[in-house]
């Protein structure tokens, strides 16, 4: 369809451009004959150039039709830059921009038509130079593509994030076809799916010796086809190592499949036959990034040897790169056994200095829809982000309060569930949040005001317009118009939050900065087939040193005693609950912050499981 729509544009611009043209010289002159064959040219009336010159028609005919087969070119534009007339002999030069397709550039170059007069009318002096002034008798046109190998994604210390499997690639080389060409791809055509206009112009625009990549099979579908393709006499099927099998966090590092009809034609990009398409994740993202580069030389070629004589033009292509992620094999290792053993679980973990994520780890959950871009109810883990606001409204952590069974705030029911245990009727704020008393929590909401609520909300990076190059949540806070919707807020009741967004308020807390999230380090400009990314993020957000002072002696206490204490080193924290049997962990340990979502179990253990095997295999 591109290259429809190229070829289109081009003969509505000769359209304008050969009625300028018109006017430009009086009769009699040569600037007839001028136009009518590149008109003729440019839009493929062959008929009508040849007629302008004093070659043999049909010879011209297939001359020009060659052409733009050797070349496969979507289109050709041309515009005379002079036109002198000395006598009966006449030159006019021209500029040809050739559209050679592929998303390469345009190929310019300037050319030569040598006219004389030939009873009484000016006809171009036919030659293969006429073409292009390097071009001669017993020559063709070639266009020559080198595709360079998909690139990696990477981990942190440049490692690799997945392993070479095998795509088979079917192709043929030209000079063994002979004048089979038109056969073999019909037969190829209609066994694979692809558009055999488009397969026969690659095999006639390329060197006839050299392999032409045509269709690409993944190991299953070349399999099923591999009777097919092997009863069509002249294609070749070379097996090619690509690094497509995705390594933990599979799905953050993504799927790739075999370029297909399908896929090409969406694509309408860089990418040809032999390439590999990113179906999901990074692969996905940075598609245009990882893959796409071709080397291009358009060549004269001898018709006799084959071999090239002369290079007309080159281009080195877009370099491909590889994707350096912020992941950590250590912690994404751990991370993986962490939630091995639960049924419904997504833990996140980043650097808490940085915000760069080390480690997705997912059971039942999806990495990217759920860990990243989830949006699930806060419960008493957005504590953390309450208590911000109500230690700076002057709320001491020493302030007794009870914790009943039920309490109703601003006639908004609140029932502690009794998840957790050793809560007295009257104990400290540090220790109702501690232990995620909800109906403790929720009887503040008096002490502190809407706004103290929203500003500690923004600057701990809920619903900050921060973004990822794959689908992420910073989570969203509503308007709070009541003590009720206050104290369902310190409760987390009505807030949306992704495990992602947590891990970031626990590392807040950990750095007494908030920044925001790092998952890719290069390239350093978003690919353009990505999610959108803002061109700058947010501003990292310092806490107020006293208050972190606070919180973090409040999140020690949360930790202390609990599962997520599993191994050696200080864990802080908070093991919240969220209904419908989720709890969460939010917390940290030495550099690495993190949160756990899990579904019908403790998600504390979990945290304390990660933290043990991440200082097991440091």
């Amino acid at each position: 369809m591109r290259r429809a729509r190229r070829t289109l544009a081009a003969t509505v611009t000769l359209a304008v451009a050969s009625t300028t043209l018109t006017g430009c010289f009086e009769e009699p002159s040569p600037h007839d004959a001028v136009r009518d064959f590149l008109v003729g040219w440019q839009t493929e009336d062959y008929e009508l150039a040849a007629g302008r010159t004093d070659g043999d028609p049909a010879k011209v005919r297939k001359a020009l039709a060659d052409t733009k087969l050797e070349l496969d070119a979507a289109s050709f534009r041309f515009k005379i830059t002079s036109l002198g007339v000395e006598g009966e002999e006449s030159k006019a030069n021209f500029h040809a921009e050739v559209d050679l397709g592929e998303n390469n550039p345009l190929w310019e170059y300037d050319g030569v038509l040598p006219l004389h007069l030939v009873d009484g009318m000016w006809r171009v002096r036919w030659s293969p130079s006429v073409l292009h002034p390097q071009l001669k008798e017993g020559q063709r046109f070639a266009v020559d593509t080198e595709p360079n190998a998909r690139m990696p994604v990477v981990d942190r210390a440049n490692d690799p994030l997945q392993s070479d499997t095998i795509l088979y690639v079917a192709g043929v080389y030209p000079a063994k076809l002979g004048d089979r060409a038109e056969e073999v791809v019909a037969r190829l055509s209609e066994v694979t799916g692809y558009a055999q206009d488009r397969l026969l112009s690659r095999v006639r625009s390329s060197p006839p010796e050299k392999f032409v990549q045509l269709v690409t099979f993944g190991r299953s579908r070349y399999q099923s086809m591999r009777a097919k393709l092997d009863a069509i006499a002249g294609i070749v099927v070379q097996p090619q190592d690509q690094p497509v099998n995705p390594d933990p966090p599979r799905q953050i590092v993504g799927s790739v499949s075999a370029l297909t009809p399908e896929t090409e034609q969406k694509l309408g990009g860089p990418q040809r036959a032999g390439d590999s398409v990113g179906k999901s994740g990074l692969q996905q993202a940075y598609q245009n990034y990882l893959t796409g580069s071709t080397e291009t030389k358009v060549i004269t070629l001898d018709l006799k040897t084959g071999k090239e004589v002369a290079q007309l033009k080159e281009w080195p292509g877009r370099q491909n790169v590889s994707v350096k992620t912020t992941i950590d094999r250590a912690a994404q290792q751990a991370a993986e056994q962490a939630v091995a053993d639960t049924e419904t679980s997504a833990l996140v973990a980043v650097q808490r200095t940085t915000g760069e994520i080390l480690a997705v780890g997912t059971k039942g959950l999806h990495q990217e829809r759920d860990a990243l871009a989830g949006k699930f109810p806060a419960g008493t883990a957005f504590s953390i982000v309450a208590a911000d606001a109500l230690l700076k409204a002057g709320v001491s952590p020493k302030q007794r309060l009870a914790c009943p069974q039920e309490r109703t705030v601003g006639g908004a029911k609140f029932v502690h569930v009794g998840q957790n245990t050793g809560v007295t009727t009257s104990a400290t704020f540090q220790e109702h949040f501690a232990k995620g008393c909800v109906t403790a929590l929720a009887s503040l909401a008096r002490r502190v005001t809407a706004g103290d609520l929203d500003r500690s909300a923004q600057d701990f990076g809920i619903g900050q317009p921060w973004r990822l190059p794959l689908k992420s949540f910073s989570g969203a806070r509503p308007a709070l118009s009541s003590d009720a919707d206050k104290a369902k807020a310190i409760a987390g009741q009505n807030v949306q939050v992704s495990p992602l967004s947590m891990a970031l308020v626990a590392a807040t807390v950990a750095s007494g900065t908030w920044r925001p999230p790092v998952l890719v380090t290069e390239p350093k400009t978003a690919d353009p087939a990505a999610e959108p990314v803002p061109a700058t993020q947010p501003a990292p957000i310092p806490m107020d040193p006293k208050i972190r002072a606070t919180l973090t002696t409040m999140m020690r206490a949360g930790a202390v005693g609990t599962p997520a204490q599993a191994g050696k080193g200080k864990v802080y924290g908070v093991t919240a609950y969220a209904g419908d049997q989720q709890t969460w962990f939010v917390g940290w340990q030495g550099d690495v912050a993190i949160a756990v979502l899990a579904k019908n179990y403790n998600a504390g253990a979990v945290a304390g499981s990660f933290f043990a095997g991440l200082g097991s295999s440091s």
